[in-house]
């Protein structure tokens, strides 16, 4: 019987290994195929249905001039306070996934940034690639980045989630919704984080009015110069277009 008990024991404690291991680690690396002519793109029936296993999402209503407005922030290059100043302006909300680096170096600018109204989400704390590290570790990028979003701004909740590198699994994502995260990727974004190779205002412009379309998750990166300095007229234009501009909150209650 004692020996019953203990491989019953053992047992219990090794059955939440036994379904992490069960669960796909292979990483993917997102991707879909760009808008033309303002229809909404395709990221592809196996994407679609591993999303919407997990709640994620990348596209709002495709029957909507509404976009949404997003900008990775890993560290911060000298552009963030002429967004932040275009997106007063404009009065346009939108999310700013961070990492560690980030909150470390710029409390003021986290802090403006939840003043103002807009959304941190969370970016990770060391910005690895979460299908190469173990559960514990993603657990812990994710907490980090939450909690020390809560002490610099006071921001209670931390609800959204951008995976680094734009990598995952379906052992991440289960991870990541079990800490109270929905995966938010995107259907607008281009080249841009390169702050070596920036090429101009319309660059940046171009990629946005081209691919913009309705329900779009537009993906920014806050480094670029070539962003800073196209944001105020491309908000502009698509409003002449007939979009308008919503939070992520406004996305998942229509989910």
């Amino acid at each position: 019987m004692k020996r019953l008990l203990c491989a019953l024991s053992v047992l219990i404690v090794l059955v939440p290994s036994i379904t992490y291991a069960a669960l796909p680690n292979r990483p993917i690396h997102w991707g879909f195929k760009k808008s033309v002519n303002e229809q909404p793109p395709y990221a592809g029936a196996e994407y679609d249905e591993i999303l919407a296993k997990y709640g994620a999402v990348y596209k709002g209503d495709p029957d909507k001039k509404i976009l949404y407005l997003t900008f990775d922030s890993g560290y911060e290059n000298g552009q963030m306070p002429k967004i932040l100043k275009v997106l007063k302006k404009e009065k346009v909300p939108a999310t700013f996934f961070v990492t560690g680096h980030f909150l470390l170096s710029q409390p003021e600018l986290a802090r403006q940034i939840v003043d103002e109204g807009h959304i941190i989400g969370n970016h990770s704390w060391h910005h690895p690639d979460f299908t190469r590290v173990s559960d514990e570790r993603v657990r812990e990028e994710l907490n980090k980045v939450k909690v020390k979003t809560k002490e610099i701004t006071g921001q209670k909740k931390m609800k959204y989630l951008r995976p680094p590198r734009g990598v995952f699994s379906e052992r991440t994502m289960q991870i990541a919704k079990e800490e109270g995260y929905t995966h938010i990727f995107w259907s607008l974004a281009f080249v841009d984080w390169n702050i070596n190779s920036q090429k101009g205002w319309q660059y940046s412009y171009n990629n946005i009015m081209k691919q913009a379309h309705p329900g779009a998750i537009i993906l920014l990166h806050s480094v670029s110069k070539d962003n800073a300095d196209a944001l105020e007229q491309a908000i502009k234009d698509l409003k002449e277009r007939g979009y308008k501009f919503k939070n992520l909150d406004h996305l998942m209650k229509k989910k």
